[in-house]
Formats: structure tokens, sequence, C-alpha cells
């Protein structure tokens, strides 16, 4: 396979992968083609959606006189995509010789791709997860061999992914309710290193579901931590928020765009004090001003310098607050801290979304709350709180 490199500065030189649509998409246009030749084809080229061409190796092939079956391995480039070295598997077959005015192309997913169980997503609630662009692109591909053979009866193209099952449990996908594999994925038909789009893309679907299920409020997290402590104090689990990860800013954007009207954050106090100074980013790589924060909201409660310049030293969020408790100050440095987190919520939100927040820690439990956060808990827990 001969990928596109990308120049993002003038040291480094990364390599673009090619999505699992791509990957379908020529492992489909191979089996027909060697279907309705009679052939063996050991490459196949294919142009992307993003006008790149894609020339991918076949393995695996297995030729019968009314099925073909051939795979290209998937390879992300330089992305850490877990689908990488992934066989994707095409298998065309004869379903019917005709007549017709033209090729018919019938499209489903076999084993390791997932099947769709909650509506909200790109495809209705029982179909495989094959979503509509790579769809698009194995018909086509599949018609333009059909057109030069002259063939006008009908194909049938099973995608499948031997390892799909098991890569499946480390992607969003048990989350969104696709059971049994991985999704055939892909805009472009490349994947774009170190991108964070993917993963801006996966929260955007992740809210778009929750809207289409009829949640009254979205529950957003950026991560797990404090899950004992969410199911146990309020009994919510906190798997069921969206996972924003470092994209706060994002997700209340995209939450406001989906057409929610409410939302509640919760989350450790390692992300959210960031969020008291207007840090929308929460990356380490785009800013860490922890300490520094957690020190001002205690000097607003009232620190000493001393207790000041220790929370400033402290190594973690957890260690900072556990000095403003020894020192009596830790409730009002919350106060303080909530206050701006809520100012700054509600700043990047406007007037058409609601913010709520809750902010807690591993050792102390709850750290903080908006005014209103219990009762959006209680909407979304429906009223079964501990």
């Amino acid at each position: 396979m001969r990928f596109a490199q990308v120049r993002i500065s003038e040291e480094v030189c990364v390599r673009k992968g090619f999505t699992t649509g791509s990957c379908a998409a020529a492992a489909a246009k191979a089996a027909a083609w060697m279907l309705l030749t009679g052939r063996e084809k050991n490459t196949i080229r294919i142009l992307t959606p993003k006008g790149i061409w894609f020339d991918a190796d076949l393995v695996d092939i297995r030729r019968s006189d009314k099925a073909v079956s051939c795979a290209v391995i998937k390879d992300g480039g330089d992305d850490p995509d877990v689908t990488t070295g992934a066989h994707i598997f095409a298998n065309v077959s004869m379903f019917s010789e005709g007549p017709g005015s033209g090729a018919a192309i019938l499209i489903d997913g076999g084993e390791g791709v997932g099947r769709v169980t909650k509506p909200g997503l790109d495809q209705p609630v029982g179909q495989a997860a094959i979503n509509h662009v790579p769809r698009e692109m194995i018909r086509k591909e599949v018609a333009e061999v059909c057109r030069v053979m002259d063939f006008k009866g009908t194909l049938r193209v099973l995608i499948s992914v031997p390892e799909g099952k098991e890569l499946a449990g480390k992607t969003f996908n048990p989350r969104l309710g696709i059971e049994g594999g991985i999704s055939i994925l892909g805009t472009t038909g490349i994947v774009e290193p170190m991108s964070t789009k993917a993963l801006l893309d996966t929260i955007r679907v992740e809210i778009h579901q929750k809207k289409t299920l009829g949640e009254p409020v979205l529950a957003v997290a950026p991560g797990n931590y404090g899950k004992e402590f969410m199911k146990r104090t309020y009994g919510y689990d906190l798997e069921r928020s969206v996972a924003c990860s470092n994209f706060i800013g994002d997700t209340v954007d995209m939450a406001r765009e989906e057409g929610f009207h409410r939302m509640l954050l919760t989350g450790h106090i390692g992300k959210l004090i960031k969020v008291s100074g207007g840090i929308m980013n929460t990356h380490s790589h785009e800013a860490d001003a922890r300490m520094e924060l957690l020190a001002a909201a205690a000097l607003r409660a009232g620190a000493d310098a001393k207790t000041a310049l220790s929370v400033m030293d402290a190594v973690t969020t957890e260690e900072g607050v556990r000095l403003l408790s020894e020192a009596g100050i830790l409730d009002g440095a919350m106060r303080h801290a909530m206050e701006k987190i809520q100012y700054y919520l509600e700043k990047r939100a406007g007037s058409e979304l609601h913010i709520e927040c809750m902010m807690y820690s591993n050792d102390f439990g709850l750290l903080a709350k908006s005014s209103g956060a219990e009762e959006f808990l209680r909407e979304l827990t429906g009223g079964a709180q501990a």
C-alpha cells in the first residue's frame, strides 16, 4: 500500500492512513472484479472522497464461481488507530444474474461488523454499522466494475472483520449501542494523523444520540474519575454521560448546536479547576494552571501566603485539596472555584444553554456544586438518589 504523507512542520513529516471505509470499498471492488472476470487480482486502486488515490494490496483471496472473498489490511498511518492491522474482508456473491436495466448492489455487515441497536446514529436500528459514506464508496466502486463488465444483475457485498468483536471493546461502540463489532467509518477515506477530529466527531455522535433518545438533560463528564463516588452518593453511573475528554468548550458548543437547553457537567477537580480560569481545552499540552488556580481560590477564601505557596508547590490537585482542608478553608475555596467555573461555562454556553456543574475529588468526595446541579441529576436518575 502507498500512503500519502503530509508535512505538519518543517521538521516532521507524518504518514496519512486509510479508513476502514476505504479498505472495505477496495476489497469489495477487487472481489467484484475477480468474480465477474474469473481472474485473480493482487492489487486494486480506488479514489477516496478526499481525492487521494488508494493502492491496496489484497490478501486471503478465496474464489469460486458464485462468490469471491478478499481482504485489505487496515493501516491508519501514523495515527494511533486501534483498527490498524485488522483484516477488512469483502465477500461479493452473485445474488441474481439479471436481466435488469442496471446492476443492483446489496450491502451488509458480517462477522466483526457491529449492528446498530439504538437510534440517533448514522444508520437505522437493525442495520450493520457501515456508515453512509463507506456505503456510497462500496456501491460506487462495485458499480464501476459492473459497468465495465456490462453486468446487469444483483451482487451481494458482505463486509466482515474477524478481529472486529475484540477491537470493539477499545472503541466507543458499546457506549453508542453498536453491538458485535466495529463500525466501518470515514467521511474522506483518509485517516489524518494525530488529529482530534475523530474524537470530536464521536462526541458529537453521542450528543446527537442523546438528543434523539429524548434525554431531558445532557450529562457530560471528562472521564470516569469519581465513578464510584457518583454511583454511591447519587446513584448515577458516569458511563451514561457523554465522555468529553479534554474538549469541554467544544462539547458545550456542540450541545447547543444539537438543540439541548440543559446540560450537567460533572468531573474531577483535576480537570474542572482549569475551567475556573477560562481554560476550555484541559489537555496539559494546551494549558496547565491547576495549582495556580487552586491557590487563587485559596487566597480568595482567606488563605495566608504560606498555605497558598504550599498549594502551588503540590504535585496533584488531590494533595492541594488536602492542604486546603487542613487549613480549614476547603469549603470556601471550592465555593469560589465553582463560581468562576460557572461564570466561564455560562459565558461559553450563551443564553440558549443552561449549564450546571458538580466537582469532586477521589479522597474528599463532593467539593462543590452549582445551585441547580442536584435538580438536573435527579432528572437523570429519575429521582433515585442515595
